[in-house]
């Protein structure tokens, strides 16, 4: 019995392991004042997964690591537009 139990509790442990976090850069183009960032560091914070938001005005950036179990990018550009700042993944060449 106690190795049945042993065996139930590493497994469970073991379930976040494969979960993976994520960080993406989002450019959020429509903040256009100094302020702004706020209003969309909290809509992505209130992102179930999302483990933290660093937004700037210049640039026009949000740098966000999320729990890729939890939510995904299509989420967090939902949250940003839904705060009416539409964003969207910023390309590696840019």
């Amino acid at each position: 019995m106690k190795k049945l139990l042993l065996t139930a509790l590493l497994s469970l442990s073991s379930f976040g392991a494969f979960a993976e976090v994520k960080t993406v850069t989002l450019e959020v183009p429509t903040m256009n004042c100094a302020t702004c960032p706020i209003t969309v560091k909290k809509s992505l914070e209130n992102v179930d997964g999302v483990e933290n938001a660093k937004v700037t005005y210049k640039p026009k950036l949000a740098v966000v690591s999320f729990d890729d179990t939890k939510t995904n990018i299509n989420a967090l550009i939902a949250a940003t537009t839904n705060a009416g700042y539409p964003s969207n993944l910023k390309s590696e060449n840019k």
